[in-house]
């Protein structure tokens, strides 16, 4: 059994101690992690591979209302710091590779900005993870911690590198008319939901007249997360300082058209000078989309590039133990 080493940050200490006290983690080979933090503003759809984990069993005397509970309920976490994690599980119990529900591997997804497991995208993860005969887990939630989480592998899709990059690509004229708009809306809707909480310590009227996501930003994220300025914010938020600290095999894939990270902020010298780390650069694919052919409805290139890394990490991980 290899010890995770992991310097980067990755998960709050809250979700940590959830992990290790709630749901059981074996080790299969070495650990993985990855260094991104999440912000209102800040999404990156990050999959997380871990090996084996434990969780409440549902027993019901007939199948109709096992399988109405099983798939309408999601496990709902109350960390000590009042914040909250949402669980989907795919349990994936007909698993022919895997019959065996406490050797079965998991993978560990969390979606990017208001991602759910309603997502198209997730959905096409779900069904890649059940033909491999591997259960799934999805968090909403995303913060930090290190070693405690024990991860085998990591795979990333259209990470948004560097977040001054980003945000200025979106404000763009086109883009900022084709995007920045409607998702600023989006967030200030979230916000306006829980205005009767959050108006006690924040000026929600200034917060809903800004027009673009970094006027959000640096009117209500930033400051709810106690940065001194909204750069400060965005200089953490950024991936692109942390890929230096990857000691795990992680492949990360961004498409050079995607207009939320521009590709001229792809972070290509600092993955040259880091072994655990590849870079897969596609000329289209957009954001979380890559889609094909004239009909894409079927699975995408970003769902193959999903299924074949799992897969090798998994199986064939023992290979990886030493990239140096």
């Amino acid at each position: 059994m290899i010890s995770p080493e992991l310097n980067f940050n990755l998960f709050t200490s809250d979700l940590s101690h959830y992990f290790k006290n709630q749901v059981k983690v074996g080790l299969f080979g070495s650990g993985v992690g990855l260094s991104a933090v999440l912000g209102f503003s800040a999404a990156y759809a990050c999959y997380y591979l871990i090996s084996v984990a434990k969780k409440p069993i549902l027993i019901a005397g007939g199948k109709k209302f096992h399988q109405f509970i099983k798939y309408q309920q999601y496990e709902l976490i109350t960390a000590p710091d009042g914040g909250q994690i949402s669980l989907d599980w795919f349990d994936n119990d007909e698993s022919a590779s895997h019959p065996d529900q406490s050797m079965r591997p998991t993978v560990l997804l969390l979606p990017g900005l208001t991602g759910t497991s309603r997502e198209s995208y997730i959905l096409h993860m779900v069904q890649q993870s059940r033909d491999l005969g591997y259960r799934m887990m999805l968090a909403n939630y995303l913060g930090r911690k290190g070693s405690e989480v024990r991860l085998k592998g990591v795979v990333v899709f259209s990470a948004g590198w560097d977040v001054f990059e980003c945000t200025a690509s979106l404000e763009k004229p086109l883009d900022r008319f084709l995007f920045n708009s409607y998702l600023t809306s989006c967030l200030q809707a979230s916000v306006d939901r829980h205005r009767t909480i959050l108006e006690k310590k924040y000026d929600i009227d200034h917060v809903m007249k800004a027009k673009t996501i970094r006027e959000f930003d640096e009117r209500f994220t930033s400051v709810m997360f106690g940065y001194p300025s909204n750069d400060d914010y965005y200089r953490d938020a950024s991936p692109i300082h942390k890929i230096k600290s990857v000691q795990v095999p992680m492949l990360c894939l961004n498409a050079a058209d995607d207009v939320f990270s521009p590709n001229h902020a792809f972070p290509v010298e600092a993955v040259k000078q880091n072994p655990n780390v590849a870079l897969l650069i596609t000329c289209h694919g957009g954001h979380i989309g890559f889609l094909e052919g004239l009909w894409p409805r079927q699975s995408t290139y970003m769902d193959r590039v999903f299924r074949q890394f799992t897969k090798a990490v998994f199986e064939n991980g023992s290979s990886l133990d030493d990239l140096h």
